[in-house]
């Protein structure tokens, strides 16, 4: 699975979602995905909580095409304050 399809499967299932995604780094497959994820959602969610929705969202993708998915999820607050 490309980068672009996982990000937009992302952002079709997570409400307001943006999704970066790409190959995570020092890794020598295509498999092995690196995911930024911003949404509105996970506003009062732990952190496993943002996870569990990211991999709700990729559903059997997380079986089939992603072999492993490094993930980075932020509120749109959190994510304004790292700029």
């Amino acid at each position: 699975m490309k980068p672009d399809d996982v990000e937009a499967v992302i952002e079709s299932e997570l409400e307001g979602a943006e999704a970066t995604v790409t190959h995570a780094r020092d890794k020598h497959d295509d498999d092995h995905l690196a995911a930024t994820v911003v949404s509105p959602t996970f506003e009062g969610e732990s952190l496993v909580g943002q996870h569990q929705q990211v991999y709700d969202a990729l559903e059997d993708h997380m079986t089939t095409d992603i072999h492993a998915l490094e993930l980075s999820t932020y509120t749109p607050e959190e994510y304004d304050d790292l700029e």
